[in-house]
């Protein structure tokens, strides 16, 4: 992977991350649009650039983490059901993560939930998190391991189904991020590692521009996505989902070339 590959990897996870139409899956379409070779340091690769993205939540958000001990024990509730799940399904997510058609399918069916959920979910007024609804916060996180459905679009779904506000089921997804994103960047990096993997300089200097790219265009990212969240809701989101979907199952039944190489 060049240079340049990494930081059009590395922009595409800082715009996606945080919007609910899947940072995967749009890294594999990325991928295999590049003709990226998807070998253990771009697998790698693609999950530990997450680290600048949560860092732009610590910049953004930082207030919050000088708040009591009830807020890290609700984050830690959300995030236990991912941690679990995944550490028991590893190598299942992995083989996952080389489906294309599996993206397709799953940003067609979130795109479609999102245009019920500005419909459906109106009236939610809650703008307090209790421990019962970040708990089933997390389990819907879990859905998140297959690739397309998007980390983020399922907290907030999640966080919608227990009456929270747009703005609060949002901004708690970037919270919940934080501990997932860097538990999931430090297992990749340390299974990479254990299984022969090497941090060469060039390796560390494609991860160290990898997450600088990332974190500045995610910091831009959640700021444009709160005030449009606020303001026009989901379906927007949703069209888009189902839009790429469409394009990706496209191209990947009728023999264009969108496969992971």
């Amino acid at each position: 992977m060049s240079l340049f590959e990494s930081i059009i990897l590395a922009i595409v996870e800082g715009l996606t991350e945080f919007l609910p139409v899947s940072s995967t899956g749009h890294m594999i379409i990325a991928s295999s649009a590049m003709g990226i070779a998807a070998d253990p340091f771009v697998k790698m690769f693609t999950v530990a650039i997450q680290f600048g993205a949560i860092l732009s939540v610590i910049v953004l958000y930082w207030k919050r983490f000088f708040q009591t001990w009830d807020f890290y024990f609700k984050l830690l509730v959300a995030f236990l059901p991912a941690a679990v799940i995944g550490f028991l399904l590893s190598d299942f997510i992995d083989t996952l993560l080389e489906r294309v058609d599996v993206v397709g399918y799953m940003l067609i069916m979130g795109g479609i939930v999102f245009l019920l959920i500005d419909k459906y979910f109106i009236h939610n007024e809650r703008t307090d998190v209790s421990y019962t609804s970040a708990l089933r916060i997390g389990l819907f996180q879990t859905l998140a391991m297959i690739p397309g459905v998007s980390r983020s679009a399922a907290t907030i779904i999640g966080g919608m189904t227990q009456k929270l506000t747009k703005k609060t089921a949002a901004e708690f997804s970037f919270l919940l991020a934080v501990p997932t994103m860097f538990a999931a960047t430090l297992y990749k990096m340390f299974t990479f590692y254990n299984e022969g993997g090497q941090f060469g300089s060039s390796e560390i200097n494609l991860l160290i521009v990898g997450n600088l790219v990332a974190f500045v265009v995610a910091i831009i990212a959640i700021r444009s996505f709160i005030s449009f969240l606020t303001h026009f809701g989901f379906a927007i989101f949703g069209y888009y989902r189902i839009a790429v979907g469409i394009i990706i199952l496209t191209l990947f039944y009728f023999g264009k070339g969108l496969v992971i190489v």
